[in-house]
């Protein structure tokens, strides 16, 4: 009998970039219809559709819509933090180094108005369901890792105090430059503008961080860079 013939490294590397293209494709259609529809009304034909594959391939890889909602969650979250991490700063004084990091986190939402329908959608589904694993605590640290450097060198300068939780800080920034788009009926209600409108977006951005940066000041310390 003829020897049965066994894929090459390039054919399995082929297939293997095929799939990635695949996944991808699959993920940034979810990502559309989770944002727009909400994960009760999303479905997965329309998303199988829109990827240009079967819904049975979509249910190979995600076994449940539940389980592909929660993918495009873990990427997009993950998108966020590794976008963070490798942020520029290092040539900017302490304070324009926080400032741009929690301008950033700003803008990522600002940028891409999916990340706060999705974070909703994410708040109400980790409310009643276990969060299962996901790609956050091993991205996370790199973020922590920046902040930390920015903050030493703020320390080190006299630019900021010693005793700031760093966690805290980042889960406040986080709270409070996301919450101009996953909560924006109750913020504009008590601020007195809609957080979401282009002027509104400038001056909640402004707001916010200048808020985070006056929380680690140093006693006496303006915020200008020096």
């Amino acid at each position: 009998m003829p020897e049965t013939s066994k894929p090459n490294a390039s054919t399995r590397t082929g297939g293997e970039q095929g799939k990635r293209q695949t996944i991808e494709r699959v993920l940034a259609a979810a990502r559309r219809e989770f944002a727009s529809k909400g994960l009760d009304r999303a479905r997965i034909d329309d998303i199988a559709r829109e990827a240009g594959v079967t819904k049975q391939l979509v249910y190979h890889y995600y076994h449940s819509k539940d389980a592909l909602f929660c993918a495009v969650l873990d990427q997009a979250s993950a998108d966020v933090l590794a976008g963070l991490s490798t942020l520029a700063v290092e040539h900017l004084t302490p304070p324009e180094a926080m400032r741009a990091l929690v301008g950033s986190m700003f803008d990522q939402y600002r940028d891409d108005r999916t990340l706060g329908t999705l974070a909703q959608e994410g708040i109400r589904y980790h409310e009643d369901h276990e969060t299962p694993h996901n790609k956050l605590p091993d991205v996370a640290p790199a973020l922590l890792s920046k902040l930390e450097g920015i903050f030493a060198n703020g320390v080190a300068r006299g630019d900021f105090r010693s005793d700031v939780d760093l966690r805290l800080f980042l889960a406040t920034s986080a709270l409070l430059t996301s919450g101009a788009f996953t909560n924006r009926y109750l913020l504009s209600i008590m601020a007195g503008f809609d957080t979401t409108s282009p002027e509104g977006v400038v001056q909640w951005r402004n707001y916010a961080i200048e808020f985070m940066l006056s929380s680690v000041l140093s006693s006496g310390h303006d915020g200008v860079g020096r």
